[in-house]
């Protein structure tokens, strides 16, 4: 009788409960701050390409202010790795409404050592994993449009 009121005895099943759900939440609760981190990171890239693509529409800039600037935009944000490349492209023509104006094409890489949830991920399938982070500005010059040829 007494073997019977034991099993049916319902104290601590909240404790195994806890137990087996606290490790998935705590996956869920990483995943969300390294996906908030990597976020982060791609908007400062963009940002930066910005930055650098509105210095290469200001008239007597060169492409090395336009390097620095962006380069400095990425050290104020500290993002300090030095494999990030800053590439400043020639002007662009675009057709615009039967106007031609022109672009200049700014394009930040910059390399993210990260994997998604310190690597755990991969053993549940997750394809995040370390790369490059890209972001490309185009900005028009302050010159007036003209007629496409």
């Amino acid at each position: 009788m007494r073997r019977r009121s034991i099993w049916k005895d319902e104290s601590g099943a909240e404790l195994i409960e806890f137990a087996i759900v606290f490790p998935l939440l705590l996956l869920v609760m990483l995943g969300i701050i390294d996906f908030g981190l990597l976020f982060q990171r791609y908007e400062v890239v963009t940002n930066a390409a910005r930055e650098g693509a509105r210095v290469a529409t200001l008239p007597g800039y060169a492409d090395e202010d336009v390097t620095w600037r962006v380069e400095q935009y990425l050290d104020a944000a500290g993002l300090t790795d030095s494999d990030r490349n800053v590439t400043v492209g020639a002007l662009e023509q675009v057709s615009e409404g039967g106007n031609c104006i022109w672009v200049r094409p700014v394009v930040v890489t910059y390399p993210h050592g990260f994997s998604f949830v310190g690597g755990i991920a991969s053993y549940f399938g997750g394809s995040i994993t370390a790369g490059e982070l890209t972001a490309t500005a185009k900005m028009r010059p302050e010159i007036p449009a003209f007629g496409c040829p």
